[in-house]
């Protein structure tokens, strides 16, 4: 497949929706996606669409993005510190969804999902897994 960046996000910020998802000030969170269960599309717009798939199993035990920035690395981009997660476990993972965190899946935007990184597929063992983003930063609008 491709990365991308979900339909929803790229309408939201240039559409009558574009308070859906602040990416300075709202809470970032990124979970793994098992494909065996489901993969995502690029149709794909809240975190519900992946209820049985992602680990971890909950959005409050993903780790949060800290120290993100817009425009610093160039403009345009956001980024953020790398990001860790701790004591990993569960099912062999193919991609990783950044979203915005509600604490409701039903209303946890989804912004875009890498299944070609290094490191992917990813079986989790316990161990801590850190997200190590690109120096070109997260995202580019």
């Amino acid at each position: 497949m491709a990365n991308f960046v979900f339909d929803s996000f790229r309408n939201g910020i240039l559409g009558s929706h574009a308070t859906r998802v602040d990416l300075d000030a709202d809470t970032i969170k990124c979970i793994f996606i098992d494909h065996t269960d489901d993969t995502p599309v690029v149709g794909d717009d809240f975190l519900d669409d992946f209820v049985g798939t992602s680990v971890p199993a909950t959005q409050a035990a993903c780790p949060t993005l800290g120290t993100k920035t817009i425009g610093t690395v160039a403009v345009g981009v956001f980024d953020a510190a790398d990001t860790v997660f701790t004591t990993l476990s569960g099912d062999q993972v193919e991609s990783l969804v950044l979203f915005k965190a509600t604490g409701t899946d039903g209303t946890s935007d989804l912004i875009c999902r890498w299944d070609t990184a290094t490191g992917l597929p990813l079986t989790p063992n316990g161990a801590d897994v850190t997200i190590a983003w690109a120096s070109g930063g997260i995202l580019t609008v």
